[in-house]
């Protein structure tokens, strides 16, 4: 999964981005509500992370605009903004949820996790299909209750699909929720990701679209 951090605070900022890189996100970080439109209006992103309090722009036009584009794109606002008149605008202008400064990491991680799992349409807090089920709290995965071993990039590339079978996704779409801008992506690497997926899932987990890319069938 690939987040946008729209975080002007240096400190807050590396402390977040090291959390949610070590659960296996990438993740863009920008420092200014004028970047965090630009990125916005170019990238697709899983979720954004965003402060209110920004330079340039302030977050709460940030979010306004990204909604008037019509995204659907979840948006948890973490910000040291705590009036309740706050938190009633900034829901109401589209944040799918609301955390305010200081916050736990863990609780964090917890919110964007929930966020996802609504973007996905899904309940429970795990995604199951055709016997493999994976829990990203946990950071799980299992074959018909057995546990199998996925790689960070494995896993990143397999969750999407897994989410919504039968649903295609090309490669530049998995290259994007595999990799942030600085990561340097080599041609091949969705195909050696899906290959190590289906080493452990079965060749036929995952099938080849030809012209289009790859799904997860929905039976």
């Amino acid at each position: 999964m690939r987040l946008l951090l729209v975080e002007d605070d240096t400190m807050i900022g590396e402390a977040v981005l090291d959390a949610l890189r070590g659960a296996h996100y990438a993740v863009d970080w920008v420092r200014d509500g004028e970047m965090a439109d630009t990125a916005l209006g170019s990238q697709t992103y899983d979720l954004v992370l965003l402060d209110l309090g920004l330079p340039k722009r302030d977050g709460l036009d940030v979010l306004r605009r990204l909604r008037a584009r019509k995204s659907t794109t979840p948006v948890l606002i973490a910000t040291a903004r705590d009036a309740i008149g706050d938190r009633v605008a900034g829901l109401d202008a589209g944040a799918d949820d609301y955390v305010v400064k200081p916050y736990d990491i863990d609780e964090l991680q917890a919110r964007i996790r929930a966020a996802l799992r609504r973007g996905a349409g899904q309940a429970g807090p795990a995604f199951s299909h055709k016997g493999v089920s994976l829990n990203p709290a946990t950071r799980e995965a299992s074959v018909n209750n057995v546990p199998v071993q996925l790689s960070a990039r494995e896993w990143a590339v397999l969750e999407p699909m897994l989410s919504r079978p039968g649903v295609v996704f090309s490669r530049a779409q998995l290259e994007e929720k595999l990799f942030s801008w600085k990561d340097e992506v080599s041609s091949n690497a969705v195909e050696v990701y899906i290959h190590g997926v289906r080493k452990k899932l079965g060749p036929d987990f995952i099938q080849t679209v030809r012209g289009l890319g790859y799904l997860v069938p929905r039976a």
